[in-house]
């Protein structure tokens, strides 16, 4: 039986307007989501599995959240979601750094995405990544040598991640590295999740340049797991709202390149 007063609305834009409440909020009640999607509270706990099981939202006792604590980062999905002119802006400064005929690792960040998305114009180059989103974006690009490493596929993080000593990462000396991370202070860079956090060791040791692509909500804060000091990266792109006291500092351990993040 259909349920009453609720004007008739797909499964997956009644999930997309969940998420983007969720993104503005930090939790909800099933109850709350049910009042706001209109439907019943079985429905709505059959949306809130469904999510929960593909990873773009976490369930705990007495509410669901998709937003990033210091111990679980958000879901590739829901990131993709969030900061794009940042992230857009990153990607413009990073990429004056590539020029044709360099070979590159990305990570799976989706910071580090928006610079896969310009690279399709820079000419030759051989890309290495373990995102699965980014081998989407190069896939076609008969210029770009694309080479797949990793290991096990994570559907959180939408990514191959595979263990160092395991990692096919591993043998690879490249021109340059771009990451992301969580957090970081001016003195450590962060993650919450130990299994991410070594598998980007693994790819930041391949890269004789090494480049931190963050915007300024990841600044001046920790997450639960170390991942490495500030100066193991040879540059730091930040967007330009970062506090000044704070870019002095990191220049003080690594070149700092400020992105404009205003149109």
């Amino acid at each position: 039986m259909a349920e009453p007063n609720v004007a008739r609305q797909t499964k997956a834009a009644r999930q997309r307007k969940i998420v983007d409440h969720l993104g503005s909020v930090s939790s909800a009640t099933a109850a709350e989501l049910a009042d706001l999607t209109g439907v019943s509270p079985m429905t709505v706990h059959r949306d809130i599995d469904d999510l929960a099981r593909r990873g773009i939202l976490r369930k705990f006792h007495g509410g669901v959240s998709v937003l990033p604590t210091t111990v679980f980062e958000s879901s590739s999905e829901f990131r993709m979601q969030t900061r794009s002119s940042a992230k857009n802006a990153l990607a413009r400064e990073a990429l004056k750094m590539v020029e044709p005929g360099m070979s590159m690792l990305l990570d799976d960040s989706t910071t580090v995405l928006a610079l896969a998305r310009l690279l399709g114009d820079v000419g030759p180059l051989t890309v290495i990544t373990n995102y699965r989103q980014a081998i989407e974006e190069l896939r076609e690009n008969e210029d770009i040598r694309l080479i797949i490493t990793g290991g096990q596929y994570s559907r959180t993080h939408d990514s191959f991640i595979g263990i160092p000593d395991q990692s096919s990462a591993e043998p690879y000396a490249v021109d340059i590295v771009f990451q992301s991370t969580s957090t970081m202070g001016t003195e450590m860079t962060y993650h919450q999740e130990q299994d991410i956090v070594l598998m980007k060791r693994a790819m930041l040791r391949s890269g004789t340049r090494r480049v931190l692509m963050m915007d300024s909500s990841k600044v001046g804060r920790t997450s639960l797991n170390r991942y490495v000091p500030v100066s193991e990266f040879t540059d730091v792109i930040l967007t330009d709202d970062v506090d000044p006291s704070i870019v002095a500092q990191l220049a003080e351990k690594t070149v700092v390149h400020l992105a404009t993040s205003r149109p």
